[in-house]
């Protein structure tokens, strides 16, 4: 495929977090913070609901740039990401990013983010990519 950039790539729209989703990412991260599980714990902390792991949003994106450059052609050589709202269960995130740079070699900058259903922020990252 040619790149161009400001090239916007096809979105991937992730369905309702559960909060079953949730108790399987704590099991497979082994991060078990009560902040993410415990909903006593998370009205404690001043939040209306236990929180999604930020790793979990990361992963989202991680997925997204996965499908859109797959490793049989290209690897991904940075994720950098920022946490920029807290993710609720039951929030929608849609993964969305654009070509922000091609440089000489070949290789891609991305710019990549994951809003919620209200059009919120929630995680925003930049990806190099270096076609194999």
């Amino acid at each position: 495929m040619k790149w161009a950039e400001g090239q916007t790539l096809v979105p991937l729209a992730k369905p309702a977090i559960t909060r079953a989703q949730l108790s399987e990412y704590a099991e497979a991260s082994g991060d078990h913070n009560p902040i993410h599980l415990d909903e006593a714990f998370a009205k404690e902390a001043g939040f209306p609901s236990v929180i999604v792991h930020g790793m979990l949003s990361m992963a989202f994106l991680a997925d997204f740039l996965s499908a859109r450059f797959p490793d049989t052609n290209f690897q991904v050589q940075r994720l950098k990401t920022r946490f920029r709202k807290v993710t609720f269960p039951g929030d929608e995130l849609v993964c969305e990013g654009k070509v922000k740079k091609i440089n000489s070699d070949g290789s891609l900058v991305i710019s990549a983010w994951t809003q919620n259903q209200r059009g919120e922020l929630s995680c925003e990252a930049e990806a190099d990519i270096l076609p194999r």
